[in-house]
């Protein structure tokens, strides 16, 4: 725990924007030197051991010098000096037998408040509850993450793991607003993600499902072409399966599914919202692994939609699918008990980008910058 010697305010950390100490008063951005790279490197893993070799790796990259065992301890006196001067009390740094690990939690550290948010939110009764905890979590974001950390290691390890618990957040709350029947008032947001994220496919499912459902079907298909062109151009590939599907449902005029429904979303999320899928006579009713009932034609429905996504099957005359071969072997092993309903883990929807970021909480007073 990480507080403060005045007032009992607390001290807190972020790392979801600029790394910065800040509390009620003021916000401390650390100008970039190894002591900043070195508490960036901690709180990234909080609460965790981070050993001393990637550490180094994080401050000096692959050619480490041989000083840099005592250039470390060096690092970690000069943040606690830094501590101490924001009244941060306690042992936040412990030197354990192979690393060092810094104390924090939800309210020291926006990192964990975020993820603390997301657990509320897959906790929430319904999609209604879990919007506003969703959107909360991702005011936490201010980009760009760790901007003014000079790490190579950091931003080719943390960063992008931390940019996909933003993507996956994003995601999520544009699933249940499209389920809620928000197409017109999440458009400028879908517009803006979208662009920002060009290689991102589903946020291109997703604007052009709310363009096509607010009858804006020119839009829709010119926003395909605009991703099929970029992807070309950029990458030389194809947009994907779904992408493509969507498509054609929108040039053919065919109506798509009211969604999954905000009810049926929860389950559903997981693998994705997209276009009906005739589940075939062949296919099994799923069993729902939450509340050990039917799930009946709908949740059939989705898992077809997964595998053909995943290219597992190949869609062919109405009712019928072809394999991959991956999975005739796998239904063979498992003696044609495919169709049964997989038992999820349920996916946090979260995501860091370098399009979010954390509110270091907006009430904090002056910003500022300040050497360790």
């Amino acid at each position: 725990m990480v507080e403060t010697v005045q007032g009992g305010e607390s001290t807190r950390f972020t790392v979801l924007g600029l790394l910065a100490i800040a509390d009620r008063r003021e916000t401390a951005v650390l100008q970039p030197s190894k002591p900043a790279t070195l508490l960036a490197a901690l709180l990234v893993r909080p609460n965790s051991v981070v050993s001393v070799e990637a550490l180094q790796r994080a401050i000096w990259g692959e050619e480490t010098p041989a000083t840099a065992k005592a250039a470390l301890h060096s690092c970690v006196l000069r943040l606690r000096r830094l501590f101490a001067k924001y009244g941060v009390s306690g042992s936040t740094i412990e030197a354990l037998p192979g690393g060092y690990r810094m104390a924090a939690d939800a309210a020291t550290l926006d990192l964990l408040e975020f993820r603390e948010l997301l657990g509320r939110a897959d906790r929430a009764a319904d999609c209604e509850a879990e919007l506003p905890l969703l959107r909360s979590a991702l005011t936490l974001w201010q980009p760009p993450v760790l901007g003014n950390v000079h790490s190579d290691a950091l931003h080719h390890e943390e960063v992008p793991r931390l940019a996909e618990e933003w993507l996956r957040t994003a995601e999520r709350i544009y699933d249940i607003e499209l389920a809620l029947g928000h197409c017109r008032e999440v458009l400028a947001e879908l517009w803006s993600v979208a662009r920002s994220h060009p290689v991102h496919e589903r946020f291109w499912e997703q604007l052009i499902e709310a363009l096509y459902r607010t009858g804006r079907r020119a839009e829709a298909l010119a926003e395909y072409r605009r991703v099929r062109d970029h992807l070309l151009d950029e990458l030389g590939v194809d947009p994907g399966p779904a992408l493509q599907r969507l498509q054609i449902a929108v040039l053919r005029g065919e109506p798509l599914p009211d969604g999954t429904s905000a009810a049926g979303l929860r389950r559903a999320a997981p693998i994705g919202r997209g276009l009906a899928f005739d589940p075939g006579p062949d296919s099994a009713p799923a069993t729902d692994p939450v509340t050990s009932t039917t799930a009946g034609s709908a949740t059939g429905e989705l898992v077809l939609a997964s595998l053909v996504q995943a290219g597992l099957l190949a869609e062919g005359p109405p009712g019928h699918y072809r394999m991959h071969e991956l999975l005739q072997a796998f239904t063979r092993a498992a003696s044609g008990s495919w169709a049964r309903a997989p038992v999820e883990s349920r996916t946090t929807r979260t995501s860091g980008s370098a399009d979010g970021a954390p509110a270091l909480r907006q009430s904090a007073a002056p910003l500022r910058t300040t050497e360790v």
